[in-house]
């Protein structure tokens, strides 16, 4: 898989910037997981990773995040040429990040996450369309064969339910027939 496939509604905040025209932040898909580097979320919210650090470290000692379960270190290769074991931080704590910055990318960031949000809590459900469309794999896994499986449960769900209406209603005219 290219990085270039990795693009999904789940990560699209992180590829907004080459919409724009800047940088592409590389994320790294592993794990059924998003993974980003300070540096990288620093180049994504377009502020210095210093300051990634401090929001970290906040998130972290106020135990929103447990650090042990949002970070994973990957061998990256450096412009050095060597490889070095770095710290990466997976989507739960890049997400948290994004609603503590103070960036116009930040804001950006919260204004599609507030969307997906809002859209989840009135209708019950958000969808990314474009990766249903391309059968679901994106980002590897058959994600649409999933959701089929969970439609067909609610239609079957909902097939109980008029079968019920069905046979309340046969009941009363049973009922009514009798008296």
């Amino acid at each position: 898989m290219t990085k270039s496939e990795m693009v999904s509604s789940v990560a699209e905040y992180l590829t907004f910037m080459t919409a724009t025209g800047e940088s592409q932040v590389n994320a790294i898909y592993a794990d059924e997981n998003v993974w980003l580097s300070q540096k990288m979320m620093g180049q994504l919210y377009d502020i210095e990773p210093h300051t990634i650090t401090y929001h970290l470290q906040k998130i972290f000692s106020d135990n929103e995040l447990s650090e042990n379960s949002v970070t994973r270190k990957f061998r990256v290769t450096a412009d050095d040429g060597k490889n070095y074991q770095t710290k990466h931080y997976n989507l739960s704590a890049i997400i948290a990040v994004g609603y503590k910055v103070n960036s116009e990318r930040a804001v950006q960031f919260r204004k599609w996450a507030t969307e997906i949000i809002q859209t989840y809590t009135i209708k019950g459900f958000a969808m990314d369309d474009e990766r249903l469309k391309n059968d679901g794999t994106r980002l590897g896994k058959k994600y649409f064969e999933e959701q089929l499986a969970r439609i067909r449960e609610i239609r079957l769900s909902e097939r109980k339910f008029y079968q019920k209406i069905t046979d309340i209603y046969a009941t009363s005219i049973e009922a009514y027939r009798t008296k």
